[in-house]
């Protein structure tokens, strides 16, 4: 396991906390070396990751996901630092919780330009021209079961009804598991396989406050971001060879109703 991954260059956005890192750590764990990218500083992140993984190399890059240019240059500088760029694990996002009476244009924006652009952006320059050249390739999407069932219902620490994830994040992840579909289809010809995993509850800085009904889940504690971690690492290995265009539900069984 330790090596499956030996030689291999992954880009992981969203990556200096959270589920981010998780799936860092574990792509690290495996062998291969790591691009750090998101909107708040790496170097924390890059130190840690150097440190329990001695002989691991780091690229940690300041990224905007919805900013073309900024996303461009941070393909260019791995494939300049590496040589080549084989996994791209696509997780920056943020969530709102407002109705669809009270969100506004912004709010909604916020949420689809950063989980679904920002997938859009890393997807397309990662593929082209540098996975196609190679004739291989891993890109892995993070989605959620709110963007198959419409939204996780969720409680305030006051025990109060926060009602479901909101429309646009629901709206953007739908469209995150449209898009892996789709980009499968093209891109399948080529070595690249383009897959998405789907959390449910996880416990993590963007969850702090939120409480959801466990106990309807079948396994019912809340997700860790190594359980994401490790999912997203049996998509990049060899195992996952044969396998694209799939969602793979991580969710304690919160994707399949009570």
């Amino acid at each position: 396991m330790e090596d499956a991954l030996k030689n291999q260059v992954a880009l992981i956005t969203g990556s200096a906390r959270g589920i981010g890192f998780a799936c860092a750590k574990s792509l690290a764990k495996r062998g291969a070396s790591i691009v750090l990218t998101d909107i708040l500083d790496c170097s924390e992140a890059k130190h840690e990751l150097e440190t329990e993984f001695p002989g691991i190399r780091v690229l940690a890059l300041q990224v905007d996901v919805r900013d073309r240019q900024q996303v461009e240059q941070a393909i260019s500088k791995t494939v300049e630092e590496f040589g080549r760029i084989d996994i791209v694990v696509n997780n920056a996002g943020t969530v709102s919780r407002l109705s669809l009476k009270d969100m506004t244009d912004d709010d909604w924006s916020r949420d689809l330009e950063t989980n679904l652009r920002g997938t859009f952006l890393f997807t397309q320059a990662a593929i082209y021209p540098h996975m196609v050249n190679q004739g291989s390739g891993r890109i892995i999407n993070i989605s959620s079961i709110s963007g198959m069932m419409g939204g996780a219902i969720s409680f305030g620490e006051d025990g109060e009804r926060q009602g479901r994830s909101g429309p646009a994040y629901a709206a953007s992840k739908g469209g995150i598991i449209a898009f892996t579909k789709w980009v499968a289809k093209e891109v399948g010809e080529f070595g690249i396989t383009v897959n998405s995993v789907a959390p449910g509850p996880v416990e993590t800085a963007i969850t702090k406050g939120v409480n959801y009904p466990l106990e309807l889940q079948s396994i019912k504690r809340p997700g860790q971001p190594e359980d994401i971690g490790e999912a997203v690492a049996y998509l990049a290995s060899p195992a996952a060879s044969y396998v694209t265009g799939e969602v793979l539900k991580v969710c304690g069984g919160a994707g399949i109703g009570a």
